[in-house]
């Protein structure tokens, strides 16, 4: 019986094929047995059914960037000085004062990419693993649509420490004016690598194996 007639999605397993993790590349499972080490024939990357370690891995990483998030958001991010008058500023006071000067649009871009992202990433790859480690059948479809947009968009956090960057390079103005990056920026920028690590880290695959289970 076919696995449509079951009700089942056809995987990857059930279809007998072998994803190379490098090219994506879809070949035949035999050349596992075929090929010591197996091999893919397109890229030459050795292949695994899945990723080694995947979840152990991937929580190791997101744990390490829950630590440093707390410091991220509670130090200052950068201090900017004009005319020898300033203060620190951590990611949500300096969004609270694009907002007091107008600068929605400014202020909306550096909300996203610094506050929402990060925290929705962390949260996703956390239900995620757990579902995995539960052995959830649910909506795996949905779940990995959800993990696909999650590890797609988590870069561009990274926007913060660009702009940051920018701003130090360039303001050295003196008395007039200066922009100094704070401790905050080293951890967010931790945040964003780590998060961005545990996504790859983390094999969707995992999440389909749950559903070739059978019901107990």
């Amino acid at each position: 019986m076919s696995a449509a007639a079951e009700g089942r999605p056809l995987t990857a397993v059930r279809a007998r094929l072998v994803g190379c993790h490098s090219c994506g590349l879809l070949i035949s499972d035999s050349v596992l047995r075929d090929r010591r080490p197996p091999r893919c024939p397109r890229c030459a990357t050795i292949l695994r059914r899945r990723k080694a370690d995947s979840q152990a891995r991937s929580a190791a990483f997101l744990i390490a960037a829950l630590a440093f998030y707390v410091p991220a958001n509670i130090f200052p991010i950068m201090t900017v000085t004009m005319l020898g008058r300033g203060q620190p500023d951590t990611i949500l006071s300096g969004v609270l004062h694009l907002i007091a000067a107008g600068e929605y649009p400014v202020a909306a871009v550096v909300f996203f990419a610094s506050i929402f992202v990060p925290v929705i990433k962390i949260a996703v790859l956390a239900f995620l693993l757990i579902s995995v480690r539960l052995g959830s059948k649910w909506r795996p479809r949905d779940r990995t649509a959800i993990y696909r947009i999650t590890e797609s968009i988590g870069r561009w956090s990274m926007i913060d420490i660009f702009m940051i960057s920018i701003l130090v390079g360039l303001v050295k103005l003196g008395a007039v004016a200066t922009v100094e990056a704070g401790l905050a920026a080293t951890s967010f920028a931790a945040v964003v690598i780590l998060t961005m690590i545990a996504a790859l880290c983390f094999d969707p695959r995992l999440i389909w194996d749950r559903a070739e289970a059978p019901d107990e």
